[in-house]
């Protein structure tokens, strides 16, 4: 039956002679957004570099320079001519190549543990620990300062969360004896912001109390602490305990990319069959595993670019705490300098980007307690010629008031 053009319309027909929506007021918030970071300064930019950075680089994760080194990119392009440019698929159906297996062979032998698994990402391999070793019915004891992708971990676990101050046992100690059930606490090995080192042995001391696993973010030890650069869990005479897991990344010490686990056989079994960014994930492509075994093995063959790379840090602390600025004294690779604002800190960065020096620069919201840093990396193959430059670019540049 036709309608009766006596009656108005229906309330939600459009008006005949109503404007069309307009499709770009889905993301107008974006706007909103993108302003206020503006106003707060934490506006973040790409900025492409090119093959032949002539910078001197403080910026990179590179510790131990061997991104360049000539063994490691020919491994590289050995595999890739080898195996191909891709894994084809995820390391359950058509991603793990006799690559895969030989580098978390060696991997696990030099960390001094039973077994390790090669994931995508170091990223990847923190949420595959956390949620695989965790659940509905466990707590994750978290240090406040760990990395996003612990933070992303434990929120992805469906585990009750407790975040207790920074390189605390005592706080993680009151947090498992007031669970009292399946528990995991979770830290990183050397924080990435002002490149602090966990107390690992209090921590397992802590965690075997209460029964509770430990696992250890060491993407910033591997290479650089321990003896030979095996990092900061065999330093801390963790390595292959049964009650403790760590992840590596073979993106900083190795220079090249993609992340592991590490620890008892019956974990990384457990999480071949269960942790999500593993089994859904394709496996790393073969020219990086090549890459990060040639690297690997050089590591094992020049131990001694492990100590050079933690001489380089003390060196930098020394000299930039000598020319009046507020460096963090590291434990590892990193050293932190300590900026009066967010704005300042990105034009200090901008103007030692000027000069010459390209460093890194922490602003709030990954830089937990607000403090905005400029950041530095030390290298084994830095020379002190470079550091007085660096640190003479840093204070020449440094913001004032």
């Amino acid at each position: 039956m036709p309608a009766d053009p006596a009656l108005p319309p229906p309330r939600d027909a459009p008006r005949a002679d109503a404007a069309p929506p307009d499709p770009g007021a889905a993301f107008d918030w974006l706007d909103e957004a993108h302003a206020a970071r503006l106003r707060a300064g934490l506006r973040r930019t790409l900025r492409p570099r090119s093959a032949h950075c002539e910078l001197l680089d403080l910026a990179s994760n590179d510790y131990l320079g061997l991104a360049r080194h000539p063994l490691v990119t020919r491994a590289a392009a050995q595999a890739a001519h080898r195996w191909g440019a891709g894994a084809t698929g995820s390391r359950l159906v058509t991603g793990t190549t006799e690559l895969h297996t030989t580098l978390e062979a060696e991997l696990a032998a030099f960390c001094g543990v039973e077994a390790a698994l090669v994931l995508s990402s170091g990223y990847a391999a923190n949420l595959a620990a956390v949620t695989a070793l965790t659940g509905t019915g466990t707590l994750v004891v978290s240090d406040a300062a760990n990395h996003a992708s612990l933070i992303d971990g434990c929120r992805l676990s469906r585990a009750r969360t407790a975040v207790v101050a920074h390189t605390d046992p005592a706080a993680v100690d009151a947090a498992l004896s007031a669970h009292g059930g399946r528990a995991l606490a979770v830290t990183d090995a050397v924080f990435s912001v002002d490149g602090d080192a966990a107390p690992l042995p209090a921590l397992a001391a802590a965690c075997r109390r209460h029964r509770a696993g430990l696992l250890v973010d060491d993407a910033h030890g591997l290479g650089v602490l321990g003896d030979g650069g095996r990092g900061a869990v065999a330093a801390a005479g963790l390595a292959g305990a049964p009650d403790t897991v760590a992840t590596v990344t073979l993106s900083k010490s190795l220079g090249s990319q993609g992340g592991a686990v590490l620890g008892p056989a019956r974990v990384i079994e457990h999480l071949v069959n269960t942790a999500r960014t593993f089994i859904f994930d394709t496996g790393l492509a073969p020219a990086a595993v090549g890459a990060a075994l040639a690297a690997l093995r050089l590591l094992r063959r020049e131990p001694e670019r492990a100590a050079r790379t933690r001489e380089v840090a003390a060196a930098l602390h020394h000299r930039l705490t000598a020319a009046g600025l507020a460096a963090v004294r590291p434990d590892a690779a990193v050293v932190a300098v300590r900026a009066p604002s967010p704005d300042a800190a990105v034009r200090w960065a901008a103007d030692c980007r000027a000069a010459g020096l390209l460093v890194g620069c922490f602003r709030p919201p990954s830089v937990p307690d607000g403090i905005s840093r400029v950041r530095l990396t030390a290298r084994a193959d830095l020379t002190d010629a470079q550091l007085r430059t660096a640190v003479r670019t840093l204070a020449e540049t440094a913001p004032r008031g």
